[in-house]
């Protein structure tokens, strides 16, 4: 009986974490998953990092994406120093430890935006060698 009671505690836990019953049903629509845990740090971007150690090793770790990308979000919107943490490379989270020093030279985390519109196309300058066949017209 104890193992079920167990079950439902968790359940409300997750149920709770992820806003209600709404914002249950919407975080499950969104990711196929509903799940509850500590509340590790939030990027600059707006990505919530959470871990539970009682899932899985390689389930324990998790990232809720900011509410500006809603159902069109990938993995390139993790920063570095957190996919770090995700997957297992560093036990420390970047809130406790700074991976590695900030330099002049180093550039923001961009998203890739390949397959978007936004993404970089580039152009010819040079004339082709080879054109291609327009029939005569008829006149």
């Amino acid at each position: 009986m104890s193992k079920y009671l167990e079950k439902l505690r968790n359940c409300r836990l997750a149920i709770k974490q992820n806003g209600g019953i709404i914002g249950a049903y919407l975080q499950l629509f969104r990711t196929d998953e509903l799940k509850y845990g500590n509340h590790i740090g939030t990027d600059k971007y707006g990505n919530k990092y959470y871990e539970n150690k009682s899932y899985f090793v390689a389930r324990s770790r998790w990232i809720d994406y900011a509410p500006k990308y809603g159902y069109d979000f990938d993995g390139s919107q993790v920063p570095a120093d957190w996919h770090r943490w995700l997957h297992y490379m560093t036990d420390d989270p970047p809130t406790k430890v700074k991976p590695c020093p900030d330099r002049e030279w180093m550039t923001d985390h961009e998203e890739n935006l390949s397959g978007t519109t936004g993404q970089y196309v580039p152009y010819s300058t040079v004339t082709p060698k080879i054109h291609s066949w327009n029939p005569p017209k008829n006149n």
